[in-house]
């Protein structure tokens, strides 16, 4: 039996928990103001927010409806566009309304539920942070500026939190319903009611983020025996063990990037997460399950080859470690027996000669799928080359570590003749082929401007 709240309500359902949320709300809830339009988490139409607690505080975030199955909500509160609705338009509704910030109305439902996620966090109320948070809906009619005018004025609206909890706020001064206040006493009842979260006992299929796997296999997984691993306790956590980092395997990318050993040890890490899909896919998305889907574009996985990352792996009754760099063996060909699991990753942190840099190529800036992209992690003495590492993904089948580079690199001296030559190297380290995301001289051509962007950005930050 799944439990959660729904906007004002106590659901239980004893349908499939692979059902996706969308689908249980619009057909088994008749709430049609979310709505299906990609089915791949691409375009925000279906946007809601899940509450839960943590740390004793109630935490927001956006999600992708389409792609996140009922399993994924039990035990917490999942918000719609109806559930905002108060007497007459709420102050988002309203923000929309006076910027003309909506035309045909489809995709309007999603950005208001992902601003109100903005009320509900504890970012600074600014115009650029509540903007963000809408970096997960797609407009086809707007132009988006009257948006990002609609998204200033409700950045207005938070600007006298201060400290005040931002549920308790927003109810307060009616920016959303009052009801909202007594939400988290609800989930200290509810969570106290279910002791535990949901396992199936005879599971055939594992589940993170589902971010990608029910692109893949949607109709599939509905119906299957599902072991939920996005709020397994045993796998979440980043935290520092001596020289090396630790993360859980289903720590989030959103997690990953508010982690202060992540900020600590990579000042540029904010800019690096902002590559990766959108804050709504972020929130839910895996770090487990970017290396495990062994996608050739994984951002993830090129970030953490380029880190040489190992992998612990357990069946249960035994575990193993294994070095990232040896888990593929071919697309989506995995070094992985059935029945183990992946619990957690580990790598050395950064120290005080070490570069760290990732770059990424899309043909769009942000929620886009990497025509290339690539990272660097370069160890000097003095100035020259004593390590490094060049991972690359989108020019092989697999995420690539660019060994002859690397080989050639170590040793050297960085200047232009060495860029040029590590660049004609790594031609011969990569095997693109052409798709919807380029041509493969297109691929090879954008490997050697950011293996030239990894260099320009160490001499501007290293060298100086």
């Amino acid at each position: 039996m799944i439990k959660f709240i729904l906007n004002n309500k106590n659901i239980a359902t004893g349908l499939p928990p692979g059902m996706v949320l969308l689908d249980f709300v619009r057909y088994h809830q008749h709430l049609m103001g979310s709505k299906v339009g990609c089915n791949e988490g691409d375009c925000g139409a279906c946007t809601m927010l899940t509450g839960e607690l943590k740390n004793n505080e109630l935490q927001y975030r956006s999600l992708t409806s389409c792609l996140t199955p009922l399993g994924n909500v039990h035990g917490k509160h999942v918000v719609t566009v109806e559930g905002l609705n108060m007497e007459g338009l709420n102050p988002i509704q309203q923000a929309m309304y006076d910027e003309s910030a909506t035309q045909c109305g489809f995709c309007t439902p999603g950005f208001v539920v992902s601003l109100a996620g903005f009320c509900l966090s504890a970012k600074t109320a600014t115009a650029q942070n509540a903007t963000a948070h809408i970096d997960g809906n797609i407009c086809r009619c707007t132009g988006y500026k009257s948006i990002e005018r609609a998204a200033a004025k409700v950045a207005e609206l938070m600007q006298g939190r201060q400290q005040e909890e931002p549920t308790a706020f927003a109810a307060e001064k009616k920016i959303l319903p009052e009801w909202f206040a007594g939400i988290k006493q609800r989930l200290y009842a509810l969570v106290t009611e279910l002791n535990g979260q949901l396992h199936s006992s005879s599971a055939t299929e594992w589940v993170g983020g589902g971010t990608d796997v029910y692109v893949q296999k949607h109709e599939v997984l509905q119906d299957a025996a599902i072991r939920f691993l996005l709020d397994d306790e045993g796998l979440k956590g980043i935290s520092q063990k001596g020289n090396r980092c630790i993360i859980g395997a289903s720590a989030t990318v959103t997690e990953l990037g508010e982690s202060p050993v992540m900020q600590q040890y990579f000042p540029r890490l904010p800019e690096y997460i902002r590559l990766v899909s959108s804050t709504p896919i972020r929130n839910i998305a895996t770090v487990g399950g970017n290396l495990i889907n062994a996608s050739p574009i994984g951002d993830l996985t090129i970030f953490l080859l380029a880190l040489d990352a190992t992998l612990l792996f357990s069946n249960g009754e035994q575990k193993r470690e294994l070095p990232l760099k040896q888990l593929y063996k071919g697309y989506k060909t995995l070094d992985k027996q059935p029945g183990e699991q992946l619990e957690s990753l580990s790598f050395e942190l950064p120290g005080k000669n070490t570069f760290f840099h990732f770059e990424k190529v899309s043909k769009r800036t942000h929620l886009d799928i990497a025509s290339v992209n690539s990272a660097i992690c370069m160890t000097m003495q003095g100035d020259t080359i004593q390590d490094v590492r060049i991972s690359a993904g989108g020019v092989a089948p697999i995420p690539k570590l660019l060994d002859k580079t690397n080989a050639f690199l170590r040793g050297k001296t960085v200047n232009d003749p060495t860029i040029t030559a590590a660049i004609a190297i790594a031609q011969t380290d990569i095997s693109p082929i052409s798709d919807a995301r380029g041509t493969a001289d297109y691929k090879r051509l954008l490997l050697g401007q950011l293996i030239k962007a990894h260099f320009f950005t160490a001499v501007e930050t290293v060298f100086r």
